[in-house]
């Protein structure tokens, strides 16, 4: 797959995934949600302070007979309705409108009536990268900030969750360091080595291969493995970017939009549902192919 909106062709159309957005009252995701409800993608349902969401709507000429409006007096109201909604079968997946990040993950981890799975709530980025030859997933750049060794191995999972939902036959998985060798002042290193190892021995499941440590250059670039004689199945065809931390996530994920001209699109993963979180810097497109990409693994599960 080399493009996001080939994404819905793994769509079923029997049905739109039903997607409750938490403090609807945001409006550039306002904007979004309806171009994927027009495009036949998701079943809008809308909670927060319906007034100003009738506004907006009406504003941006969104038509809301057909989305089901929940009233809610404050984010934390929103955020649990929504979250409740998931656990209820009654909605598929989240996303993030006006809400603080905080408050909604709070609801997401209650004890109570929340999302909870036992595992590494984690972030997966798919990048459509005009010089690479299909879709590359980058985790953890937004969310999990300096993970030890069993953190990354949850991370790589969720991850992988995300590819197979995109039904990756062989998911090939590069742990990101500065050397291909392990160094034992290298941290990033070492924990790339063992990851390894776990995937040796079964850690990771069928049809999943794990390299590490590897340059990000060896990663994506078969010319550069050849002028290196590197060999590795995963070698100029990684599918998921693991980083060793938040900042090296961050950086790649940022130069591939704004050098690389990328297409993006986020999703959190590790609960019960996925749960799409944007940015207000973040593009249409980006919201946008953030709901395909939730659906799609919403769809899947």
């Amino acid at each position: 797959m080399k493009k996001l909106n080939e994404l819905t062709q793994l769509l079923g159309r029997n049905r739109k995934m039903k997607l409750a957005v938490v403090a609807a009252e945001e409006e550039n995701v306002l904007i979004a949600v309806d171009n994927a409800y027009k495009d036949g993608i998701v079943q809008p349902i809308l909670i927060g302070n319906i007034n100003k969401i009738k506004e907006y709507a009406v504003k941006n000429k969104i038509d809301l007979e057909s989305y089901e409006l929940i009233e809610a007096d404050s984010f934390q109201e929103s955020a649990e309705k929504a979250v409740r909604m998931v656990r209820e079968g009654k909605a598929d997946f989240l996303i993030k409108g006006l809400v603080d990040t905080a408050i909604l993950l709070k609801a997401v981890l209650n004890k109570e009536y929340g999302l909870r799975t036992g595992k590494q709530l984690s972030h997966v980025m798919a990048y459509e990268i005009p010089d690479y030859h299909k879709l590359i997933f980058l985790t953890d750049g937004g969310m999990v900030t300096y993970p030890d060794l069993n953190t990354k191995a949850d991370v790589i999972k969720n991850a992988i969750d995300v590819a197979k939902a995109l039904k990756y036959d062989v998911v090939k998985v590069a742990c990101l360091a500065a050397k291909e060798k392990v160094n034992p002042k290298m941290p990033a290193t070492v924990d790339a080595g063992k990851l390894k190892e776990m995937y040796q021995n079964g850690e990771f499941g069928e049809n999943v291969i794990v390299e590490g440590p590897m340059a990000l250059d060896l990663a994506v670039s078969k010319e550069a493995c050849k002028i290196k004689s590197y060999e590795s199945p995963v070698a100029g065809e990684a599918d998921i970017l693991l980083v060793p931390n938040i900042e090296m996530g961050n950086g790649i994920g940022k130069s591939i939009t704004y050098f690389g001209k990328g297409l993006s699109a986020g999703v959190v993963m590790g609960a019960l549902a996925p749960i799409v979180l944007v940015s207000r810097a973040d593009t249409f497109e980006a919201k946008y192919n953030s709901i395909l990409l939730g659906s799609v693994i919403a769809a899947n599960k």
